[in-house]
């Protein structure tokens, strides 16, 4: 027992020393691209490292990928949602299932490795580790979703702001659409990658109402369905466009408000579960525990 302890705490320092190297690693980073922005060389070689690695990735995790039998429909499904995320290659289809292949074969060797079987029923340790390991791609996948979606939501009145600015100083929509995603691709560089695809298949020839409604789809938030349906109306109708996104932006902040202030009414209630179950029981020990032993002194006394 004594030694697991020790075995334990020398990893918890292992790994909290890992993570403050690399915060420290990634916080000097951030701060020299600050002061001293990096060169044209200097970006492109970083990409190459990136593409490099995301190639070996590849490399390891494809072949694994013709091991799980699938149908067009899953396929389809699991594109849409990969797109959702970002991820728009066709090589990253092949990467989720041959990540469900691969990471759980990994944790089964962990397993194993480990000796947990001694400890454990094999049978369900094993289909344990099978289970959680076909379903952590999904689960990373999702919370992908989340993050870029919440991203978009987030930073979409600031894009429409400067839509607004755009279009009232002369800009036609298409070009007031491609400025603004040119001028945000660094501080909102989700909704500029979304937009950016918007305006290659409105120059792809395809009508600019479905190049809008393609936008809803892969997006798929409600907000981004209203802002379609909002510009389509006021082009069909003929209203003021720079008109329609303001209102639309103000209505977003407000919204934004109020959601952030939902968030801080629930904080209250949320604290209630560690409170109870952390807290408040080591208040309790260390208010009533000398108490408790001191009657129970006394009692062994009379009995």
């Amino acid at each position: 027992m004594g030694l697991a302890f020790l075995a334990f705490i020398a990893i918890f320092f292992l790994i909290a020393s890992a993570g403050l190297l690399i915060f420290r690693s990634k916080m000097a980073q951030r701060v020299s691209a600050a002061i001293e922005p990096a060169s044209h060389e200097a970006k492109w070689t970083n990409w190459l490292k990136l593409s490099r690695a995301g190639s070996s990735i590849k490399a390891v995790v494809q072949p694994f990928d013709k091991v799980l039998p699938k149908s067009p429909q899953e396929v389809s499904v699991a594109q849409k949602r990969l797109i959702r995320a970002g991820l728009r290659q066709d090589s990253h289809v092949r990467i989720l299932y041959g990540a469900k292949v691969l990471i759980p074969l990994i944790l089964c060797l962990l397993a194993f490795v480990s000796g947990l079987g001694s400890h454990w029923s094999p049978f369900i340790l094993y289909t344990f580790a099978l289970g959680l390991g076909y379903l952590l791609p999904d689960f990373w996948l999702g919370r992908q979703i989340k993050k870029r979606q919440e991203e978009i939501r987030i930073g979409l009145p600031d894009f429409l702001d400067l839509l607004v600015v755009c279009i009232e100083a002369g800009l036609s929509m298409d070009q007031a659409l491609a400025r603004s995603a040119d001028e945000m691709r660094a501080s909102q560089p989700e909704i500029s990658d979304e937009m950016g695809l918007v305006i290659l298949e409105t120059k792809a020839g395809r009508p600019r109402a479905d190049a809008w409604k393609n936008l809803a789809d892969r997006v798929d938030i409600p907000i981004i369905r209203t802002l379609v349906t909002a510009i389509l109306q006021a082009d069909q109708f003929g209203t003021s466009i720079s008109k329609t996104l303001r209102v639309y932006s103000e209505s977003l902040r407000v919204q934004r408000r109020q959601y952030v202030e939902e968030m801080a009414a629930k904080m209250a209630v949320k604290l209630v579960f560690p409170l109870v179950f952390f807290i408040f029981p080591c208040l309790f020990i260390v208010a009533l525990g000398p108490t408790i032993l001191h009657v129970q002194d006394q009692f062994k006394k009379y009995f």
